[in-house]
């Protein structure tokens, strides 16, 4: 049986939504308090996350735009780097139409 589905193991941390449950039932001001760090513990690692992921996002699309221009920047050195064609060799000198 998976750990998630047993029901004799105990969670080790509140979700958000635990902690809006808990304010329900205590009403100590030192309750009130903690269950408010808590929360706004809550928001802070959601935007912390958001955040990651928009510069997450930003960085893969920087990556594939720069291996298309780097695989641009290859080509043009390897065309530059091949010897040039042979090119067909005419005689010097002085030379008479003749028709």
């Amino acid at each position: 049986m998976k750990q998630g589905r047993n029901i004799k193991y105990l969670p080790y941390a509140f979700t958000e939504q635990g902690v809006a449950m808990l304010s329900s039932v205590l009403h100590s001001q030192r309750a009130i308090e903690v269950n408010i760090a808590i929360m706004r513990a809550f928001v802070k690692l959601r935007e912390v996350l958001a955040t990651h992921k928009e510069l997450a996002d930003r960085l893969a699309e920087l990556e594939r735009r720069i291996d298309k221009e780097v695989m641009t920047l290859f080509e043009a050195i390897h065309r530059l780097m091949a010897p040039p064609p042979e090119k067909k060799k005419e005689p010097i000198g002085f030379r008479l139409n003749k028709k």
